[in-house]
């Protein structure tokens, strides 16, 4: 397990996900705001008004609920408001990170 910071246009926070989640943030992300929540029967309560509404917490319990219910992700720490990453404490400024 590896931490990852996500944010959906808000808080950045802290994660702790899978190896390969972490290894391969974009594309995992992009594949549940991009494909999951659009097409998969599983989705439908975050469809709204012709768009989508979630989070980033969302995509967590899209692990855990879906790719990798072995391994449950778990949010460790919010970090506040880094302007979409701009501003993240020095000591999180290498870790994988994606907004949604």
């Amino acid at each position: 397990m590896k931490e990852i910071i996500l944010s959906a246009d808000g808080d950045s926070v802290l994660y702790l996900v899978p190896d390969e989640v972490a290894d391969n943030l974009k594309e995992y992300c992009l594949k549940f705001c991009s494909d999951w929540l659009w097409n998969s029967p599983n989705a439908k309560k975050y469809r709204v008004d012709n768009g989508v509404c979630y989070s980033e917490a969302d995509f967590i319990d899209y692990l855990n609920t879906y790719v990798f219910p072995d391994y449950k992700s778990k949010m460790i720490k919010n970090l506040g408001w880094t302007d979409l990453g701009e501003n993240l404490p020095e000591d999180y400024k290498d870790y994988p990170y994606f907004n949604f």
